[in-house]
């Protein structure tokens, strides 16, 4: 059972959403009708997604959502009576997961639900793969880097100067990187001493 926020300031629309949720067997983790404490209300409730009205009085629901997403990404879908091209735009640049147009019908909402975890979930494992090979990469120009500083200064082969970083690395229990890190480091020390 999904937890899930509702944030719709139009008060018909509102109930109406929280009947169908719960007949489809969703937990409501909090309710709200304003787009300016959409984000206070997701980090107080916790909730695993969030359906928010795009016509709130206070805020635009998609600049709210846009807040959120910033804040602590939650999958995010869009209620609205609007399905015009600048709004939908709109909804992709701010990250919004879903998409759905009032009046709801109660059979759409699991399975909109559903797709906008899993799209969020596969959004969140590539973002962190992206991560990951960013940081691997810069790993590598890093290691590059002071190979050849202990090639230049002390004359190692390049499969000498990447098993004694290796080997400091495996001494100290440190990774790679940060190793290499102080020798390039310690490299533009010594050379700043000496100019």
């Amino acid at each position: 059972m999904r937890r899930v926020l509702v944030i719709d300031d139009h008060e018909p629309s509102r109930r109406n959403l929280l009947r169908a949720l719960a007949e489809s067997g969703f937990e409501v983790a909090g309710e709200g009708a304003s787009g300016g404490g959409a984000l206070e209300l997701s980090l107080a409730t916790n909730p695993e997604v969030v359906l928010m009205a795009v016509g709130l009085a206070d805020m635009d629901g998609i600049r709210a959502a846009r807040r959120i997403v910033q804040s602590h990404p939650l999958p995010i879908i869009l209620l609205t009576s609007h399905f015009d091209a600048v709004t939908i735009e709109r909804a992709k640049r701010a990250g919004i997961m879903g998409y759905l147009v009032k009046p709801l019908r109660g059979s759409e909402l699991a399975p909109a639900i559903e797709l906008a975890v899993a799209h969020f979930e596969e959004f969140i494992a590539l973002r962190k793969e992206n991560d990951n090979l960013k940081k691997t990469l810069e790993a590598r120009k890093i290691i590059e880097r002071a190979k050849g500083i202990l090639m230049a200064n002390q004359g190692l082969s390049e499969a000498d100067a990447f098993a004694l970083i290796k080997r400091k690395s495996m001494d100290l229990r440190k990774p790679m990187a940060e190793i290499a890190q102080a020798l390039v480091l310690s490299d533009e020390l010594a050379k700043g001493i000496t100019r």
